[in-house]
């Protein structure tokens, strides 16, 4: 008996509710052949497709007008290979889940992003990431795919396997196919120790290139308005494990950085002017604390006030100017910005599409509260970032084309062949699509 819900699907929204879509019909397959037999029946119709996990890309990538497969019962460890040191999960999996199995396995991915609410497909086809040295995105920790392609068929995709597929699809944007299973690299379980603390922004910025060659994971966020950053380095460890206390991980996690965060948001909200102040006040509120424990519980960390975010990757070597003219230009200007900008590096990769493929990158976040008009703080930051060649994440506001992309990523026209190749008729389109990749 097949399990598949389909009809009307109503509006959709995303996390942050900038973006909206109202689909023919939504799907929801309980099986790789269901996947398939929806994407047959789309194209019959004459409807494009889109998979959409949890929402959390601030962009319409996954926003269509015609089917919209949830991958919600697409969830799960197929299998778990020790002696290759891999794991195949289902791609409606969110990542929290894949994170807590793998654990209960003794096992773990070498780095992840700073939330886990992602499915994994999702979090992967746009490139999400955390920060490191040496270790790169959750992309770069793919090993195989499988998808559908745009006549039902269902394609493998490994470096042996259609390997000109897997270098693409490993950050497709959905443009190639819908992923129904990745294989991931995975090692034993190991222990991660923590060190956040305060750093004037001047000292982060004099220091970066020791603290960035110094430590295997290391990001900061700056407080606009101040000269305070909050820094954290993560690093191996032998142990033993001392995580967060409940009380202590309650208080700064949850009441600090979300619940009294989300109330000083809404008073800069209503009061525009009461922000450098909260800014300030919120730079130091945080104290320094060192506690060791295992990848996800050190990586990730709840983020319950919503918001709208713009990403650039620029050249790792960039990012000390970039960061200085970003100051310079929230100084000199009438912008308040409750939010602090997120710092993150990764080294270079071999992906067709990632921001980091062939130079090490380096990550400038900005973010404004969910209501809150960002248009003038991110025109004027994209600004910034287009000027030292920045790449968009793919799942955060831009206003970057075709044109642009093709000349920041020197194997663009390598994807965009093969989606010639694989949707010639732009099954997986959607407007978004079309104005990053061209027609």
């Amino acid at each position: 008996m097949s399990t598949t819900v389909s009809g009307k699907s109503g509006t959709w929204r995303n996390w942050a509710g900038n973006v909206t879509a109202r689909p023919v019909r939504a799907v929801t397959p309980a099986s790789v052949e269901e996947l398939s037999a929806a994407v047959r029946k789309a194209a019959e119709d004459g409807l494009r497709v889109k998979a959409v996990g949890t929402g959390h890309s601030f962009t319409a990538t996954a926003a269509t007008d015609g089917v919209l497969i949830r991958p919600q019962l697409l969830t799960g460890i197929r299998g778990i290979d020790r002696a290759a040191g891999t794991v195949t999960v289902e791609a409606g999996t969110p990542l929290k889940r894949l994170n807590t199995a793998l654990a209960r396995e003794g096992l773990s991915l070498t780095n992840m992003g700073d939330i886990m609410e992602q499915t994994v497909s999702g979090a992967t086809s746009t490139g999400t990431h955390g920060t490191g040295r040496d270790s790169g995105s959750i992309a770069a920790q793919i090993k195989g795919l499988e998808l559908v392609t745009a006549d039902g068929s269902v394609l493998t995709c490994s470096e042996r396997e259609n390997p000109d597929v897997f270098s693409a699809a490993r950050i497709g944007l959905g443009a190639l196919g819908i992923i129904t299973a990745i294989t991931f690299a995975v090692e034993p379980l190991f222990l991660l120790t923590a060190r956040e603390e305060p750093m004037p922004f001047e000292k982060v910025l004099a220091e970066f290139d020791e603290l960035w060659a110094e430590n295997e994971h290391f990001e900061f966020y700056w407080f606009p308005h101040t000269g305070n950053t909050n820094t954290k380095r993560n690093n191996r460890s032998l142990g033993p494990r001392r995580p967060i206390g409940q009380v202590s991980g309650w208080f700064e996690d949850e009441f600090l950085s979300n619940g009294v965060f989300h109330v000083a948001n809404l008073v800069g909200q209503a009061v525009p002017a009461t922000i450098p102040a909260i800014a300030r006040i919120s730079s130091r509120a945080l104290s320094a604390r060192t506690y060791t424990d295992i990848p996800y519980q050190v990586f990730t960390s709840p983020r319950r006030v919503r918001f709208v975010e713009m990403e650039y990757a620029v050249p790792r070597e960039a990012l000390v100017e970039t960061l200085r003219e970003l100051k310079t230009m929230v100084d000199r200007s009438d912008l308040r910005v409750s939010f602090p900008v997120e710092v993150r590096t990764a080294p270079a990769d071999d992906i067709a599409l990632s921001t980091a493929s062939g130079r090490d990158s380096a990550y400038v976040a900005v973010h404004m509260f969910r209501g809150t008009p960002y248009q003038a703080y991110f025109t004027a930051a994209e600004r910034i970032f287009t000027a030292h060649e920045g790449r968009p994440h793919w799942g955060k506001v831009h206003t970057r084309d075709a044109e642009y992309l093709a000349k920041t990523y020197p194997r663009f026209g390598e994807f965009t062949a093969l989606r010639d190749r694989l949707d010639p008729d732009r099954l997986f389109g959607n407007d978004y699509l079309r104005r990053v990749l061209g027609d």
